[in-house]
């Protein structure tokens, strides 16, 4: 019973994981493909069928990198505990191949008989291991696939299947288009509705992927993606629309190079925490060391906030990869600087891609900055649990965990 609370400890924090993940991020994406937009011909456009197959090699790009890494990583995996995960998490590089395992785009291609026949080899792992399939050389890699394979589209709670453009591994596949959207449009009213579309996506996002053993009202649903996506909605459009009024036409276009990212910042900082603030207000519980709940049933506001603002400054840091890198490796990789300078109208397929690819690792890159499992001084814990003492060594606690979420 115990290992299977700690198994259910640490799906949860997987479900929380994925939950509060929004394509505010792919608010940047579609503002700097814009930019490159811009830098193209009025005359050519935008090149819709050149940058849609850049958006599919952005995929597979990102999909061949989390293969790579998946393979070069396997012949070392730990042994199989359901409590406990693949990768070091003490370690930036053990947090960032666990954060785009679980991202990677080719999980959506499994199907609902697969995630059954996966979830099915974490719940027997034992009588697995004491009696390997025939023709399965590494048992130990084959469970880590399989949990990585269920967790990916079937809710830990509810045990219902995730749709898949709602999945953490749907995000860049079914994002990217709506991006590609955002960039072709050609009018105030077209953008602002992609950006609806986009924004809404994120909600979805994140109620599917919501824990559903803290059951939140109908009501601060709908409240907190009304907020979250007219403040990212406003404060994206408002300093543009703000710098075309108040400057002449060129200054804005150079002006608007700078407000593009700290839009983004504040837009998706804003976004990630009012979406995540209900948990400032009902608290996350806290566990030791073997992930076991020190006073279940019982939760820390002080924790809740740590996570909240952590995760918040993650989207906030995001943003820079996917602003940066795009133009860093457009100036100086030459075999897009020719294709640039040979066909002007090549700039935004190609940014496109990069854009992609940038976000593709950005997003778990960024995550990895902060442990998932965060740890916390019981002294700066509300009182209720300064004295807690751990049943097995006879001591009091110095330093409790909680999961911080995406």
């Amino acid at each position: 019973m115990q290992s299977k609370r700690q198994c259910l400890h640490v799906t949860r924090a997987c479900a929380r994981t994925k939950a509060s993940v929004s394509a505010e991020t792919s608010t940047s994406v579609a503002k700097t493909v814009t930019d490159a937009a811009r830098c193209t011909s009025k005359s050519e456009g935008v090149p819709l069928l050149e940058t849609t197959a850049a958006c599919s090699a952005g995929v597979l790009t990102v999909t061949f990198g989390t293969w790579v890494i998946e393979k070069s990583t396997a012949s070392s995996c730990p042994e199989f505990q359901p409590d406990r995960t693949r990768f070091d998490q003490s370690s930036f590089l053990g947090r960032f191949c666990t954060m785009i395992l679980k991202c990677d785009p080719k999980l959506i291609t499994y199907s609902k008989k697969e995630f059954s026949e996966a979830k099915a080899m974490v719940e027997n792992y034992q009588d697995i291991l004491s009696h390997p399939p025939v023709g399965m050389v590494n048992v130990h890699h084959a469970l880590w696939e399989a949990q990585r394979i269920s967790s990916a589209a079937i809710h830990p709670d509810t045990g219902d299947i995730i749709p898949a453009p709602f999945r953490m591994s749907g995000y860049v596949p079914f994002n990217g288009p709506i991006s590609v959207a955002m960039v072709a449009s050609g009018s105030t009213p077209a953008l602002l509705f992609w950006n609806w579309v986009n924004q809404s996506q994120n909600a979805m996002v994140n109620y599917y992927n919501r824990n559903a053993s803290t059951p939140l009202s109908n009501e601060t649903l709908l409240k907190s993606y009304a907020v979250a996506v007219g403040s990212a909605l406003c404060v994206a459009f408002g300093l543009a629309t703000f710098v075309k009024r108040r400057y002449s036409p060129d200054q804005a276009r150079k002006l608007l190079r700078f407000v593009a990212f700290p839009s983004a910042v504040v837009a998706s900082s804003l976004n990630c925490y009012i979406v995540r603030s209900p948990e400032i207000t009902t608290g996350v519980p806290l566990m030791n060391e073997r992930r076991e709940a020190v006073l279940p049933g019982e939760t820390s506001v002080v924790a809740a906030k740590r996570g909240v603002y952590s995760t918040t400054a993650s989207r906030a840091i995001l943003q820079a990869p996917v602003f940066f890198l795009p133009p860093m490796l457009l100036s100086v990789v030459p075999i897009f600087k020719r294709m640039c300078t040979r066909n002007v109208a090549m700039a935004t397929p190609i940014t496109t891609f990069l854009l992609l690819v940038s976000f593709g690792f950005g997003l778990p890159a960024t995550v990895a900055i902060f442990p998932q499992f965060s740890e916390v001084s019981v002294q700066d814990l509300e009182e209720k649990y300064h004295s807690l003492v751990d049943n097995r060594s006879g001591k009091k606690y110095e330093k409790l965990y909680f999961d911080k979420g995406l």
